[in-house]
């Protein structure tokens, strides 16, 4: 591993930067980042070396890390740059557009749809650190649709960094992602909002916000700059997921207007059983 090139400099580039160099001691990590004061912040906080708007001929790995509206133009650009010996793979939450996009490209075998499963509340370089994406999950969609050789390289840094990775087809991916990670920020969101409106008639009412409220608002302070683009591109999904959300929102309403407490504690206590599920998925 001798040079890695990365675009977009915040909280998983970022990441990415600061574990690389602390694995590979000896590597050359570059980037760039579209706003100045982000790309000041890397070279400050030592997540690159040299700030570099396009990646060398000979580099190892470029890593996209933008948002999710700017990777397919990023992408298309940035295969065209690169030498025969460069692979190139995305930290995007959508996967099946860009795998569609660069189908029939010349340089698709230099390519690895990639996703980490990591992240914090928090955006840009400040908020990246070197053990964010310790025993992650890393999704890696069409596998077999990049070359062999160029695989070793991005999977050299994946064992560095401790990543556990996962396969999945790429529209599958973005199924999935629309119920487990997409649905839970709007429902943050959407939660925070709903607050914010009853703060607007009663400026007491975070006074009373204990953990729980805390832990479910959460996400809502997650960056919009990386999320409004995630809920177009993987808009079908999503849709579909929000409709059996609020199904579900409606029917429990229901339940509680009708003052019906066995049907309330009987749904409850069947909800339960997903604390087993996701302490099996440890």
């Amino acid at each position: 591993m001798q040079k890695i090139h990365i675009i977009g400099l915040g909280l998983l580039g970022g990441s990415f930067g600061l574990g690389a160099r602390r694995k590979f001691p000896e590597v050359i990590v570059t980037g760039t980042d579209s706003n100045p004061k982000n790309l000041k912040d890397a070279l400050t906080l030592g997540i690159i070396t040299e700030a570099k708007e396009a990646p060398d001929a000979d580099t190892d790995l470029v890593i996209l890390a933008t948002p999710a509206d700017s990777l397919g133009e990023l992408l298309l650009k940035t295969l065209d740059q690169i030498g025969e010996e460069t692979l190139i793979f995305d930290l995007g939450s959508t996967k099946a557009k860009l795998c569609q996009l660069v189908e029939s490209h010349p340089k698709r075998k230099q390519y690895l749809a990639a996703h980490p499963i990591a992240g914090t509340e928090y955006s840009g370089p400040k908020a990246a650190f070197a053990d964010l994406l310790d025993r992650k999950v890393m999704i890696l969609c069409e596998l077999e649709k990049t070359d062999l050789h160029l695989k070793e390289k991005a999977y050299e840094l994946f064992e560095a960094l401790n990543l556990k990775l996962r396969f999945m087809d790429p529209e599958e991916h973005d199924r999935h992602l629309a119920f487990v990670s997409h649905l839970s920020h709007i429902s943050s969101f959407m939660l925070g909002e709903t607050v914010l409106q009853k703060m607007e008639d009663d400026k007491n009412i975070f006074d009373m916000a204990g953990s729980g409220f805390a832990s479910t608002v959460r996400l809502a302070k997650s960056s919009p700059a990386m999320w409004a683009p995630i809920l177009i591109e993987n808009k079908e999904n999503i849709l579909s997921a929000l409709d059996g959300y609020i199904a579900n929102l409606q029917a429990f309403r229901d339940k509680i207007s009708a003052g019906d407490s066995n049907g309330i504690y009987d749904e409850m206590a069947s909800i339960n059983k997903i604390g087993e599920i996701l302490d099996l998925g440890k």
